[in-house]
């Protein structure tokens, strides 16, 4: 002892947390036992004579008898703990104790059990008793390998042991049915998972001594909408069942699965005959051995399970009180004397009839005609009033859709209740309904058909159920009367919902079930908060149990034991927080600190005397007591409770303990006293700030802490002012709210709009309830747990509570804005009556005589009052800590942000009661059009404070501003201007003397004189302030702090217009600049026009896209394109709705400039493309027109939509022409050619009309010459003569060649309007004209603002290395300026590859449209051979044209043929070097300007497709020749063919290497000699520049003098002679297909100072073997 007494010493000193105190009963002279250990106790947990601590560290300790540890001490008093030293070691978090055995929980999810275990109950097979903590396995089996489960909580039976994982699910192991388990061999040695519960959330787990409780998680509502199974998964009988009689219908969802019953009683009759449970633990008489509803007391014989389940079998109606909920009317039947209602149950089982007996008919209808509606009324509100949660539909669908039924199933119970009702009359259905059906029900106890009954004597019987239950219902005198009422009208719900079997019902019934019912508004939010996720306990839980029900342990109505999981659905709206199982009863706390309990009531443990004790009932506490914990024990119950103060009181409910007496049996209570309700400890003051309890066998623990610094204190006091507040707002929900939305004259008195506006208000309530529920729960938890404060939700996630009371108190206020309240005080004082004393009583409010509305408002306002509360709390918790501290600056924060809070919500509510008022006096037909939810008033100048500058002298004119629009406010009209868009400026003083402010709207501007500088500058202010908070979002807290001077004068704002003759009625939204639309922004017209783009002083400018609807075609009209000054300008792309596409310039709204149309598809009525010159909308100017349906393509000049000019036409039948044009027809002289070669030269009247004179020549020479009429290919008249040249004429009159290009447009005249373009975004008005610095500006400014608008838009996303081009071409180039090196000028050229790769570039986009247009006109019928001498010339004109430009920017560059100087290091050496160099070689490339060696590398790659298709048509037949003679000579071998050729023997290359190694030649080799130089020319085909081109050929003849010098001597110089047979038998070898075209296409377009150099040189050689080789044949 005396070592005891020191350690307490110590203990008081530092131990401060964490107590134990321990006791039994309840009389005055028990005092708690401190047990003192060194650390704080965390947790306890109590068996029947054994308990276990768990403290901080994670170290275990027993005390009380442990029989199961044989060789060690098998007994601790409570006060000397012995530490379970296996667990030494592991970290434990959890601690959990059975009757007889117990379980640890570690860190790591690890599960250890010890004690008894002849059941399995812990867990470890083939062990009767585990004498030290051993690991428990708990193993998935389904997956593979098995994985071990995590598990959170342990519970532990008598026979059984339950883990909750970490995915949630269930998992069990011992034996009996309370395990949940399929299965009939017990025990379960290794834990299995309880399929029941599967896919479902559970959130705690209890074990009782032979049942189980699990609280779970609802399922979101549309998951519980599935269609529910009909049929029970074992037996196969109907869960839901229906009897249509004549006059009446039954529907029943009691279905009772008889396995259980079978299945309980094969297993446990396993466990043997003789054997009881486990050390010496007397049985009870009343607990059965074999079957769970035939108790040992009961009298009569004992029935054979197959008899009783043939006879379940056989029914019609299975049935299974799931949910025992008695009526109303049920009381009324009962009959009042307790004797004779068990008599007369007794009498009614006798008959075998489920239907009610007269006796009790009669008795019903003695009954008042008054009474009897009055039940019935209640009945049909009380259902359709009170709905579960997981069939709440969202607050607003099922109430704003009259007529439509949701399927749920308190609407299906309504329309049900009320058809049934009209269609048989009220009083015989409800009589009917309510007897019949509680019969059917409780048929198991009478003894129906043989079946042994319960008797009477046990208390708990339902005859005597009833009559108690009956007794406090009409005396009224239990505090859970209003409950019970609420419990009915659920179980009547149940009993009548129909989920799939509406089908069956009579025609008659449907009929009336779907008239429109009375709207009810379900008030618990469905999901919760969604912002509140996982952060907060969720209170939508349902309760489940399942095992033995003897007692009604289980609470669904019955003495019957259930096999599997059965949610108690009296309990699901009820927001269970947490449950507890006592040996013999269960307990459900809930959010609202209400406890139910059920179950055996022997010693009063329930907490109360009602009956029956088979339901959920509350424990009966005086007003005021709010519970948060509770504990179980074997006859007692403990609850942990807030009373007047905050510190915590303890109450006890159940059997006194007698001093001396240990442990008394069970059912032998008469020596025993026991409580009647719970009764008040009065020890518990002296134990500190108790933080739980915990009961077990007849003991009981409390954990309690001293109140250090304050701290402990704190917390409590907030999670009591929580539970507190969480109560007060539960009760204003369900006894002011719900009945007020219930009420018929509601929409009349309020009209549709406040209607509305209530719903919103009530779901903002439901909202901030549900959440202060949730955190009051939370709260709590910490309590139990940690009593810690960093992870407090609203410290970590306080917006979530900031932005719900926003909410709310918006709602509030926009319903008394709207005059709601007022009106609502009328519908109030029906329901009320005069004295609203609930009223009053709940608004906290002492005045007399205080108006309904006004108590109202006062009521709906409390809530905001709590965030002082929160302040006040947080700041005291703060003083606990060092000023300096980040807790107490955490704290302090807090604080702070709800206190900001409570301030804001304060001026909102000022700001909302001022409008209300201001409404009340304002003209009336003005507030209709005026008042809005959400409109406040900020000031008004009804005081003429404020005047119009130049008004008439007899207007009036009231200027109000709202927090969203100012109004101005005549006689009788008014004009609203919405703040968003309103910019006030002061007006100086100075000159005018006038006290003026400025107002710019959109539309109007206008000048307010104020009477005072005082005055004018309050309502600048006003103003300002008003029109900052309109554009933020007003509302947001704290939005008084800080405010700016003034609003910014650009703003994104929407507004409609109303008076711009361009805009009117068209609404814009996007950036505003002092009035008008500057910058992004969007104008929708009302017919369907749409703008999306940029502005400017409030025209569309830059780029956008316009859509217009057609009228006639049911399609739009899209432009998407560059803006001026509100018209199309600049590049554009326009879909018209006829399906043409017009994609080019624009100008004043019109195509102007260069542009293509393209008209129709290609399987339209007449597909064409035109690209060309565009002025005023007309195709004027040089273009190209391919009409696809005729196969034509004209090359030429317009006017206005016509062929004007010369131009020329080839069609897909090969025809040429080329002339005059005129009124779009071929008019004048031209020249056409057929595919044939005939030639027409002459003039022409009509397309493809000779008229007039000409010469027509034929292919072979002859020719007519003289008048021609008619059209070519159908006929022709000549009036002329004929010639036939004769073969010895003289050459000049051969000539007679046409020589075509000459009636053609120029080349120059062609695409003159896309290098004006260019000009143009260069800065200049002409070519050449403008200064180079602008149009280097311009460059970057062009790149900047598209690379801005490309980021802009993501659909044209750019690459990274084209951003980074693009970054490079920004910045101005240095080499533009000064003497041109060749340094410079490859710079220049660097920058113009990367210039033309960019289309964002001017000569980017230049070159873009000039290989779109050249393509356009040579590709397709444009492929015509006597095209290709034009299409030649068009590209030296582009060289021209482009090198212009590029010597505009770069100014020092030499013009075309210019030279550079060669750069050199001494100006001696390079006269010297020139001197000898000029005489030998040929300039070298580079040193030359010329427009080819700089453009052609950019340009011709992409023009090259067409342009060779062109040349291989011209050279067709010189190819087809040369080609045959290719194919033949290349049939010889490599000796043979040198040989033919004439290459002299010395150059025959004796070896050759293949494949690496050297090889001989012989006389059959092929193919080898000279491979590489033959390997080298076939890359010609793959170059496209002709000096790319040249320089192949010059490698060529590099790799054969390689080849030949091997075997010569060092100093040979070729000749010609030599040199041309080797050439030749490499060409030949080289087998290139269209050399003719490659000859000529490098001879046409050649660098004319490369012609006479060494490149030239090696050029005509090539050119020499193509000719040589097709005149080969002739030799």
């Amino acid at each position: 002892m005396e070592s005891q007494r020191k350690s307490s010493g110590k203990e008081d000193s530092s131990g401060e947390r964490g107590l134990l105190h321990t006791w039994k009963g309840y009389s005055y002279s028990v005092t708690p036992e401190r047990v003192l250990l060194s650390r704080p106790v965390l947790q306890a947990a109590l068996g029947t004579r054994h308990g276990i601590l768990l403290v901080e560290g994670g170290q275990v300790y027993s005390f009380g008898e442990f029989p199961w540890k044989q060789s060690q001490v098998s007994e601790a008093g409570p006060l000397k703990p012995v530490l379970e030293s296996a667990l030494s070691g592991q970290r434990v978090i959890a601690v959990a104790a059975g009757s007889f055995h117990s379980g640890a929980l570690t860190e790591d999810g690890g599960v250890h059990m010890w004690g008894e275990n002849s059941f399995g109950q812990c867990g470890l097979s083939s062990l009767a008793v585990v004498p030290n903590p051993t690991p428990v396995a708990v193993l998935d089996l389904d997956t593979s390998p098995p994985h071990t489960i995590r598990v959170l909580e342990l519970a532990c039976g008598e026979q059984h042991s339950l883990a909750l994982s970490a995915q949630h699910e269930v998992w069990a192991w011992g034996s009996g049915c309370q395990l949940g388990l399929v299965t009939t061999i017990f025990p379960v040695w290794k834990p299995q998972k309880v399929e029941h519960l599967v896919g479902r959330h559970v959130l705690q787990v209890a074990c009782g001594a032979f049942h189980s409780l699990a609280l779970v998680r609802c399922l979101p509502p549309q998951e519980s909408r599935r269609p529910l199974p009909d049929k029970c998964g074992q037996c196969h009988q109907l869960l839901y069942t229906m009897t249509d009689k004549e006059d009446h219908v039954i529907i029943s969802d009691s279905h009772y699965c008889p396995l259980g019953v079978e299945l309980l009683a094969e297993g446990e009759a396993r466990l043997g005959p003789g054997r009881s449970p486990p050390l010496g633990l007397q049985s009870s008489p009343s607990e059965p051995l074999l079957s769970s509803h035939t108790s040992a007391s009961a009298p009569g014989p004992h029935p054979s399970i197959t008899e009783h389940t043939d006879y379940e079998s056989g029914r019609a109606v299975a049935q299974n009180g799931e949910v025992l909920t008695t009526t109303d009317s049920d009381i009324a039947a009962a009959g009042t004397d307790s004797d004779q209602a068990v008599g007369g149950v007794g009498a009614a089982g006798s008959r075998n009839s489920p239907y009610p007996d007269d006796q009790a008919v009669k008795e019903y209808l003695k009954l008042s005609d008054t009474s009897l509606a009055d039940e019935t009324a209640k009945m049909t509100i009380a259902g359709a009033s009170f709905q579960p949660p997981a069939d709440s539909l969202d607050l607003l669908t099922s109430d704003l859709i009259p007529g439509v039924m949701p399927v749920t199933t308190s609407s299906a119970l309504n329309s049900l209740v009320s058809s049934c009702a009209s269609a048989v009359g009220e009083r015989v259905v409800s009589t009917y309904e309510a007897l019949s059906l509680k019969k059917m029900i409780n048929y198991y106890y009478p003894g129906v058909g043989g079946v042994a009954g319960v008797p009477g004597g046990v208390p708990g019987g339902p005859a005597e159920e009833r009559v108690r239950l009956e007794e406090s219902m009409q005396g009224k005198k239990s505090c859970s009367t209003g409950d019970i009422r609420e419990e009915e009208a659920e179980g009547l719900s149940r009993r009548l919902s129909l989920p799939g079997l509406l089908s069956q019902v009579s025609p008659r019934l449907l009929r009336r079930a779907s008239r429109p019912r009375v709207r009810a508004v379900p008030l618990t939010p469905v999901g919760g908060l969604p912002e509140a996720g996982e952060l907060l306990p969720s209170l939508q839980t349902e309760v489940w149990s399942w095992g033995r029900g003897e007692e009604g342990q289980l609470g669904h109505g019955d003495n019957l034991p259930r096999l599997q999981p059965l949610c108690i659905k009296c309990l699901s709206s009820k927001e269970v927080v947490l449950v507890a199982a006592g040996a013999h009863h269960s307990l459900a706390l809930t959010a609202q600190s209400q406890v139910f309990s059920w179950g055996s009531n022997s010693s009063g443990q329930l907490g109360h005397m009602a009956s029956p004790t088979t339901i959920p009932r509350l424990a009966k506490l005086s007003e005021g007591i709010r519970v948060w914990d509770v504990g179980a024990g074997a006859q007692h119950t403990l609850l942990l409770a807030d009373g007047d103060c905050y510190q915590p009181i303890l109450y006890y409910s159940g059997q006194q303990v007698k001093d001396g007496v240990q442990d008394a049996p069970q059912d032998q209570t008469e020596g025993y006293s026991y409580t009647q309700q719970p009764v008040l400890l009065p020890f518990c003051m002296n134990l500190g700030y108790v933080s739980g309890v915990f009961a077990g066998g007849q003991s009981c623990v409390a954990l309690a802490d001293r109140n250090v610094m304050g701290f402990i204190a704190s917390l409590h006091e907030l999670a009591s002012a929580e539970r507190k507040f969480y109560c007060k707002l539960s009760s204003v929900k369900n006894h002011i709210l719900r009945p007020l939305l219930d009420l018929e004259s509601l929409s009349t008195a309020l009209g549709p709009a406040s209607t509305v506006l209530l719903r919103s208000l009530a779901r903002c309530y439901s909202h901030l309830c549900h959440l202060t529920g949730q955190h009051s729960a939370s709260l709590t938890a910490n309590l139990r747990r940690r009593r810690e404060f960093k992870n407090l939700v609203m410290l970590e996630h306080a917006s979530i509570f900031l932005d719900t009371y926003n909410e709310y108190c918006c709602s509030v206020g926009n319903f008394l804005v709207m005059g709601g309240f007022q009106a609502l005080a009328k519908p109030s004082l029906e329901f009320f009556g005069k004295c609203p004393e609930l009223l009053q009583r709940l608004a906290e409010s002492s005045e007399e005589n205080i108006p309904l509305s006004d108590l109202l408002v006062t009521l709906f306002y409390l809530p905001m009052r709590h965030l002082h509360e929160y302040g006040r709390l947080l700041l005291k918790l703060g003083t606990c800590f060092e000023v300096s501290s980040v807790d107490y600056q955490k704290l302090q924060d807090g604080c702070s942000k709800f206190e900001a809070l409570a301030l804001h919500l304060k001026r909102r509510r000022k700001e909302a009661e001022y409008t209300y008022h201001f409404w009340k006096s304002f003209p009336g037909k003005m507030t209709d059009s005026l008042r809005k939810p959400r409109r406040r008033l900020i000031c008004e100048s009804s005081n003429k404070a404020l005047t119009l500058q130049n008004s008439g002298r007899f207007s009036v004119n009231w200027f109000i501003l709202f927090n969203d629009a100012l109004v101005h406010a005549q006689f009788s009209t008014h004009h609203v201007f919405p703040l968003a868009t309103l910019w006030v400026e002061p007006i100086p003083e100075e000159n005018t003397g006038l006290h003026g402010l400025k107002v710019v709207s959109p539309e109007e501007t206008f000048t307010l004189l104020a009477c005072s500088s005082m005055e004018k500058a309050k309502w600048l202010r006003s103003i300002n302030q008003a029109v900052d908070q309109a554009m933020s979002g007003a509302g947001q807290s704290g939005s008084g702090a800080g405010q700016r001077a003034e609003p910014p004068i650009s703003r994104t704002a929407s507004y409609t217009f109303y008076k711009d003759s361009r805009l009117k009625e068209a609404t814009y939204e996007g950036r505003w600049l002092a009035g008008k639309p500057n910058g992004r922004g969007v104008v929708k017209w009302l017919d369907g026009r749409i703008y999306t783009g940029t502005f400017k002083n409030g025209l569309e400018d830059g780029f956008g896209d316009y859509v217009m609807p057609s009228k006639t075609l049911n399609l739009n009209d899209h432009y998407q394109g560059h803006w001026k000054e509100g018209k199309m300008h600049g590049i554009g792309t326009y879909k018209y709705a006829t399906g043409e596409l017009y994609d080019g310039s624009f100008q004043d709204n019109m195509r102007h400039g260069h542009g293509m149309l393209r008209s129709g598809t290609l399987n339209s009525s007449s597909p064409s493309v035109f690209i060309g010159q565009w002025v005023h909308d007309k195709k004027t100017g040089y273009g190209v027109f391919d009409d696809i349906t005729r196969g034509e393509k004209y090359m030429g000049m317009w006017q206005d939509d016509q062929r004007q000019g010369t131009g020329v036409i080839v069609t897909q039948f090969g025809l040429y022409y080329e002339g005059a044009f005129n009124n779009n027809k071929m008019q004048g002289t031209g020249v056409l050619l057929s595919e044939d070669n005939t030639t027409y030269e002459g003039e022409f009247s009509e397309d493809w009309t000779l008229n007039g004179k000409g010469v027509l020549t034929m292919p072979n020479g002859d020719y007519f010459e003289g008048s021609f009429t008619g059209e070519w290919g159908s006929g022709l008249k000549v009036t002329g003569s004929f010639f036939k040249p004769n073969l010895y004429d003289s050459d000049g009159d051969k000539g007679r060649a046409v020589k075509l290009g000459r009636l053609a447009v120029r080349p120059e005249e062609k695409w003159r309007v896309v290098f004006e373009e260019c000009w143009m975004r260069l800065g200049c008005e002409a070519p050449g004209q403008g200064e180079n610095q602008r149009a280097w500006e311009n460059i970057a400014v062009a790149l900047t603002t598209s690379r801005r608008q490309h980021r802009d838009s993501p659909e044209m996303n750019l690459s990274r290395t084209q951003n980074r081009t693009l970054e490079s071409l920004e910045f101005i180039p240095q080499q533009h300026v000064g003497p041109v090196t060749m340094e410079k000028y490859d710079s220049i050229r660097r920058y113009l590859i990367k210039a033309c790769d960019t289309p964002l570039h001017p000569l980017g986009r230049l070159m873009e449209t000039l290989v779109a247009v050249y393509r356009m006109t040579y590709v397709g019928v444009g492929a015509n051979r006597r095209l290709l001498l034009q299409a030649v010339n068009e590209i030296m004109s582009y060289l021209a044209r482009i090198f212009q430009l590029v010597r505009f920017l770069f100014p020092d560059l030499p013009e075309e043929g210019g030279a550079i100087p060669e750069p050199s290091s001494d100006p001696q050496d390079k006269k010297d070097s020139n001197c000898a160099d000029t005489q030998l070689e040929s300039p070298k490339p580079g040193r030359v300007v010329s427009s080819s060696a700089l453009l052609l590398p950019v340009l011709l790659p992409r023009l090259y497709p067409p342009l060779f298709t062109l040349y291989a048509l011209e050279k067709e037949r010189e190819d087809d020749v040369y080609w045959e003679c290719v194919l033949r000579l290349n049939k010889q071998p490599d000796v043979a063919l040198l040989a033919f050729l004439g290459v002299q023997h010395k150059f025959w290359p004796v070896s050759v290497p293949v494949l690496g190694e050297k090889t001989e030649v012989v006389s059959s080799t092929k193919d080898a000699c000279f491979a590489s130089a033959t390997e080298t020319l076939q890359q010609i085909s793959t170059t496209f520049t002709p000096s790319d081109k040249l320089q192949v050929i010059q490698l060529t003849f590099e790799e054969i003098t390689k080849e030949v010098m091997s075997s010569l001597e060092d100093n040979f110089l070729w000749s010609m002679d030599d040199l041309f047979p080797v050439f030749l038998y490499v060409v030949l070898r080289a087998r290139i297909r269209n050399l003719g075209s490659e000859v000529s296409l490098i001879e046409d377009l050649m660098d004319p100072c490369v012609q006479h150099g060494e490149h030239g040189i090696m050029f005509t050689t090539l050119k020499a073997c193509y000719y040589q080789i097709q005149h080969e044949k002739t030799t």
